[in-house]
């Protein structure tokens, strides 16, 4: 009977319990996840049907799948969910590019960017729904002006978080590149950008959900489609199953874009690595 090598097997135990361990907390965290939301909508229904709240205004969660229902058998729900995707969707490439692009064009003037630093850091500042009836009477109710109105609540911070990023490279490797007979272009495509890709990236998980939040505004206000539509709508004749059903639906929607921005996240750390 040979003896177990205790030194070589032992490396692997471990690691199969760290694995283990780690597998277990994501289950624990995914489960208590759903149990609180389930504990939630339970407490939500007893509550509308004991009358301990007035259905009429808080709903409940039978209703709210009614509504939904009927709203997708009239064929209505889907348009109105690609709508806001559509807008939510073109307004975050935007924001990206616009971004990139004067975030880049900063760095390279040094002069460019203390001039127009305190007019960012003012208009990030500015409360974006003010703006929204200025974009309707400029541009008109449709699309353009809700992709507007999306791409004003995201664009002004993620101009100023991409420039910061692009200053927060080591130094040391700028000065390895300008050693090496590198000019500024060469520090800026082959140091600066791509140390600053993690920044990048956990700075657009913010800016889906900011336009999310304009394109809803923009619909609020200037659109006869969209689940902003929807909500706008539900409460001027009172239809509260159908706002709160909207609302829900927005947070679903909300998370399923973070999620993607997060995988894309995920899958830039393995590449780099």
């Amino acid at each position: 009977m040979k003896p177990k090598n205790v030194q070589n097997d032992h490396p692997l135990t471990v690691q199969e319990q760290y694995l283990r361990k780690h597998k277990n907390h994501h289950r624990q965290v995914a489960f208590l996840r759903i149990f609180l939301l389930g504990i939630f909508l339970i407490l939500w229904e007893i509550s509308a049907d004991a009358y301990w709240i007035d259905s009429f205004f808080f709903s409940s969660p039978r209703r709210v799948v009614l509504c939904l229902i009927q709203l997708w058998t009239e064929r209505s729900l889907p348009m109105h969910i690609g709508i806001t995707l559509l807008e939510t969707i073109l307004s975050f490439l935007l924001v990206f590019v616009i971004s990139l692009l004067l975030a880049t064009l900063l760095w390279f003037s040094d002069k460019l960017s203390e001039i127009l630093e305190p007019y960012l850091v003012l208009l990030n500042s500015l409360p974006k729904s003010a703006l929204a009836p200025l974009f309707i009477v400029w541009l008109g109710t449709g699309i353009n002006t809700i992709i507007i109105a999306g791409i004003s609540v995201a664009v002004f911070g993620s101009i100023i978080s991409f420039y910061t990023a692009f200053h927060q490279v080591d130094p040391e490797k700028e000065i390895l590149i300008r050693t090496l007979g590198g000019n500024r272009r060469d520090i800026f495509f082959k140091v600066v950008l791509p140390g600053s890709v993690p920044t990048l990236l956990s700075t657009t998980k913010v800016n889906i959900g900011l336009s999310l939040v304009g394109v809803i505004i923009g619909e609020f206000l200037a659109a006869r489609r969209g689940l902003g539509y929807l909500i706008i709508y539900g409460s001027q004749v009172f239809q509260l199953d159908m706002v709160i059903s909207s609302i829900l639906l927005l947070c679903v929607i909300a998370m399923l874009l973070y999620l993607l921005t997060q995988s894309l996240e995920h899958c830039s750390k393995k590449h780099r690595n």
